[in-house]
């Protein structure tokens, strides 16, 4: 009796240990504020797919690119601009192979206000605060001030303009009332109930959203996996959907 007791805890303990051997691992992925509702569903979509589970921490892609560098355990970055990325491959921080630009982002005015459509409309006396992301640190803030430095109304504007830290953040000054308007991303609005007008791609350099496998990540082949499924016609299906464009060649 008690040599079958030992067999059986033997035996629950080996099967633990194999359990744990095939459950697959969970990534962590840092990604821009921009890509929050789009990559939610593209993380359900690549678990069901793969099994593999994602979470994600969102942010302003300096500040994330920051933290990379001090040695956040991050497996996938996405940011909102090459240029992160780039800087990161020069690092040596990133898969070099695994850098992509997947996704163009698009930005506009958003506004509680009837009266506001136009980026001339932001010099109305009624405007009394502007909300762009931090141009320091958010490629939707540099974006938006090009934008407003190539209508010619940035000096202008400039008293009223606040920070948001990341896109996200600069939406939430809007929906709150604390700002009148707001220069955001149009990835954001499918669950936002604020007027918004979309802006020419002209008016700014383009958002080029790039994503990389990190190099100090344990699990490269679960992170290219996740790379590629973003980049498959599912992928870029699910970022169509939330307004991005996509890149040449796709």
């Amino acid at each position: 009796m008690r040599k079958g007791i030992v067999f059986m805890m033997l035996l629950s303990l080996l099967m633990g240990a194999c359990a744990a051997k095939t459950d697959p691992p969970t990534l962590k992925v840092a990604a821009a504020a921009d890509l929050t509702l789009a990559f939610q569903e593209v993380g359900k979509r690549f678990e069901a797919k793969t099994g593999t589970r994602v979470v994600f921490s969102f942010g302003s892609t300096g500040q994330l690119a920051e933290q990379i560098e001090n040695g956040a355990p991050f497996d996938v970055f996405a940011a909102a601009n090459v240029q992160a990325i780039d800087k990161l491959t020069k690092e040596k921080l990133v898969v070099p192979e695994t850098a992509h630009v997947y996704a163009l982002g698009r930005i506009g005015i958003a506004t509680k206000l009837k009266s506001v459509q136009t980026l001339n409309d932001l010099l109305k006396d009624d405007i009394k605060k502007i909300a762009i992301a931090n141009p320091d640190h958010a490629p939707y803030g540099l974006a938006a001030k090009q934008t407003l430095q190539h209508a010619g109304i940035w000096e202008k504007v400039q008293p009223k303009i606040v920070y948001g830290k990341n896109i996200a953040d600069t939406l939430a000054y809007v929906e709150s009332g604390n700002a009148e308007a707001g220069i955001v991303a149009l990835s954001l609005m499918k669950t936002s109930h604020v007027d918004f007008h979309l802006i020419k791609e002209a008016m700014h350099a383009p958002i080029q959203q790039a994503v990389a496998v990190m190099t100090a990540t344990k699990h490269r082949e679960e992170a290219k996996q996740f790379v590629a499924f973003l980049r498959s016609t599912e992928g870029q299906e699910i970022m169509k959907k939330y307004g991005f464009s996509l890149p040449k060649g796709k």
